[in-house]
């Protein structure tokens, strides 16, 4: 165990406490009173498995720290005329990621040209260690006005305002409904600045070692579900730190062919697996393992 030396405690200082613990950069310093000397690192153990025990939390801690320094990347990147417009959040957790896996899952059956998408996508929103939503808050509100043509061709931003509710060019952003997957007419110009901070985020993915895929069908239901609510579209980037990455070749029929349904069809079939029911002979009486 590595020892680390600091200052000790102020002359004089009680404590109830037989150690204490403190916060450094996110690690924990433990002190035993009953030592003289430094500041002892505590030892943190990093499994994959189970999911969601504390070795298994202690992995998906670092894909946060990791997300975290993307959306600094995400931030920086080259804006539009140098406008703020970035927005971000950071999903991490089981019953938060479950509700965004969910909403994929219902939209998925909304029409059939999506279904697939959104089934094995929903999977991979489930699965993630963390997720890291970025959007753009002006492709919906206001557009560019720079006469660049990208949204439907012309040499100007006629076709946002005449398809939208808007006075003296100010668009009316109170009208949220919604059946498409994305609200608009959007502004091209912005909504395209969004692949510059979804780009810088994965670059910095790259240089921390964790794998990141972006995907519009995660960040489409998280915004549905609240999250980026300034946002016009919003990116969803999977986070993991697996040996194993499951979006880069998910097997057929993913949402039914995962590791998640695999695990629990073995539980419900754990008697072919040679586990004795509890119907069965009392084991005490003899060993089954000897045939008589």
């Amino acid at each position: 165990m590595q020892e680390f030396v600091f200052s000790p405690a102020p002359a004089g200082e009680k404590t109830n406490l037989s150690w204490r613990t403190w916060r450094l950069c996110g690690l924990t310093w433990e002190h035993p009173d009953n030592q003289s000397g430094g500041w002892i690192m505590a030892r943190i153990t990093y499994r994959d498995w189970p999911p969601y025990s504390p070795t298994d939390q202690n992995r998906r801690e670092n894909t946060v720290v990791a997300a975290r320094l993307m959306m600094n990347a995400a931030l920086t990147a080259p804006n539009v005329g140098g406008l703020p417009m970035t927005e971000g959040e950071i999903v991490y957790g089981e019953e938060e990621q479950e509700q965004i896996a969910r909403k994929m899952e219902e939209i998925a059956h909304e029409k059939q040209a999506w279904q697939h998408i959104f089934l094995y996508e929903a999977v991979m929103a489930r699965q993630a260690d963390s997720i890291l939503l970025l959007g753009n808050t002006r492709a919906y509100s206001s557009p560019w006005n720079g006469e660049c043509g990208l949204c439907a061709g012309r040499p100007d931003c006629s076709f946002v305002y005449e398809n939208r509710t808007q006075k003296a060019g100010l668009i009316d952003t109170t009208d949220r409904r919604c059946d498409t997957l994305v609200q608009g007419p959007l502004c091209a110009m912005y909504a395209h600045q969004l692949g510059y901070n979804v780009g810088s985020a994965l670059a910095v993915a790259v240089h921390l070692y964790v794998d990141a895929r972006p995907f519009i069908s995660i960040g489409t239901a998280a915004q549905k579900l609240g999250y980026c609510n300034n946002s016009a579209v919003v990116i969803g980037i999977a986070v993991n730190a697996r040996a194993k990455c499951e979006p880069s070749d998910p097997a057929i029929d993913y949402h039914l062919v995962n590791l998640d349904r695999a695990i629990d069809a073995i539980r419900g079939n754990v008697n072919q697996l040679g586990v004795r029911p509890a119907t069965g002979k009392e084991y005490r009486a003899g060993d089954p393992a000897k045939k008589r």
